[in-house]
């Protein structure tokens, strides 16, 4: 089974610019954990959750297809619904963004249904340094493409993590599929 796959024109760079707008226009917050816990050790961003966010719409469209388009295509997992919003997260260099390494199922009761995860890139790789996403599907790291508007979809086990960022700022967008555990 292929664990990583890249769509690498997921978005276009004014759609990705976009999307980061919306975002900074919305509530930005302090990202916490599963269950609302904080821990800046762990992850120091900043989320908006798209629906909080007038005018957003059109982008979770285009997310879901995109998610069962790779599925149907990579995965062929049991998908069921998209039970959490679409979120935005901002790293930035001030607050050295960052969020360690961490799989996306967790004990929260929608977090232990998450099956599948998809990371969109919304910043131009040249506004920032670090910030990298990096993916451990098994012994190897792999980097995620940092191309403007490329999407990363992985089961939402696999570990990961985006580096510090040490200059400029970095926005990414994640959804989440879910569905029945893992057999």
């Amino acid at each position: 089974m292929q664990t990583v796959h890249t769509i690498p024109d997921a978005f276009t760079a004014a759609e990705c610019e976009r999307i980061a707008a919306l975002a900074e226009t919305g509530r930005l917050a302090d990202a916490g954990l599963v269950g609302g816990v904080a821990n800046h050790s762990l992850r120091r961003a900043d989320i908006a959750w798209l629906d909080e966010i007038e005018g957003a719409e059109w982008v979770t469209d285009r997310i879901f297809e995109l998610v069962r388009e790779a599925n149907r295509a990579v995965f062929d997992f049991e998908l069921r619904d998209f039970s959490e919003s679409a979120q935005v997260a901002r790293y930035g260099a001030e607050r050295s963004g960052h969020f360690g390494w961490h799989s996306d199922i967790g004990d929260g009761p929608l977090a232990r249904r998450r099956k599948l995860t998809l990371v969109v890139q919304l910043s131009d790789p040249a506004a920032y340094e670090g910030g990298v996403l990096e993916l451990m599907p098994d012994s190897n790291i792999r980097a995620a493409n940092a191309a403007q508007g490329s999407a990363t979809l992985f089961p939402s086990f696999v570990l990961h993590r985006v580096t510090p960022v040490t200059r400029g700022t970095r926005h990414s967008l994640t959804i989440w599929a879910h569905g029945p555990a893992f057999r």
